[in-house]
């Protein structure tokens, strides 16, 4: 005669097994607290964009002296600068996946890289910003100026803030504290650069495309 076994059952109650690479969330969205700020941040970020985009967009061809955009743009310029900028989001993406898989080496190696391509971009609009001063377009020369400078500015403190943050996730990998189990950080300042990189993507539009 043989003895079947049993299952254990617990009365009113599921057990609920969770594996480590899983990670633990502590809202009720979903997600963690700290990526639900970022989620948040971004989305105050979208009215502040949106405003300044708004007032550009009327007060770019109100200006009675000083040189307006047909005489400063260059596109051609600008638009190697923004490819740069955007492909240092894909950079950005193959950071989140390789931490993801625990690649911290090939991690670090694409954060370094997503420095780099933001400071290129950032030294291309230092340049523009410099050539656009010495051909007599100031930032009080007229209200267009003022519109432009805010505007791509305000974007420009955006992508230097973030080259900051990439320096700084670089050395956490160097000191051994950036690993696949906090791969989250990483994946939440990910959300911050696509969000720069989008927005460079409208006010590219609106700024030097739209006539």
């Amino acid at each position: 005669m043989t003895d079947t076994a049993t299952p254990t059952t617990v009365h009113g109650s599921v057990a609920a097994e969770t594996s480590p690479g899983v990670p633990s969330h502590e809202t009720s969205t979903g997600i963690s607290n700290e990526k639900l700020a970022m989620w948040v941040f971004l989305g105050s970020d979208c009215l502040l964009f949106g405003g300044l985009i708004s007032t550009y967009l009327l007060l770019r061809h109100r200006f009675t002296s000083g040189p307006g955009p047909k005489d400063m743009f260059d596109i051609p310029f600008t638009s190697v600068s923004s490819f740069v900028l955007l492909m240092s989001s894909m950079t950005m993406a193959l950071a989140v996946g390789a931490i993801h898989r625990g690649d911290v080496r090939r991690c670090r190696a694409w954060l370094a890289t997503t420095a780099a391509l933001g400071g290129i971009f950032i030294s291309g609009q230092v340049y523009e910003f410099t050539t656009f001063v010495k051909e007599g377009l100031g930032y009080t020369t007229n209200i267009f100026g003022s519109a432009f400078y805010t505007l791509t500015g305000f974007h420009g403190v955006h992508v230097s803030i973030g080259i900051i943050f990439l320096l700084s996730l670089f050395v956490m990998s160097l000191r051994g504290k950036l690993t696949q189990e906090n791969a989250e950080t990483v994946e939440i300042f990910g959300l911050y650069w696509h969000f720069v990189d989008i927005v460079w993507i409208l006010i590219f539009t609106v700024v030097y495309l739209i006539p």
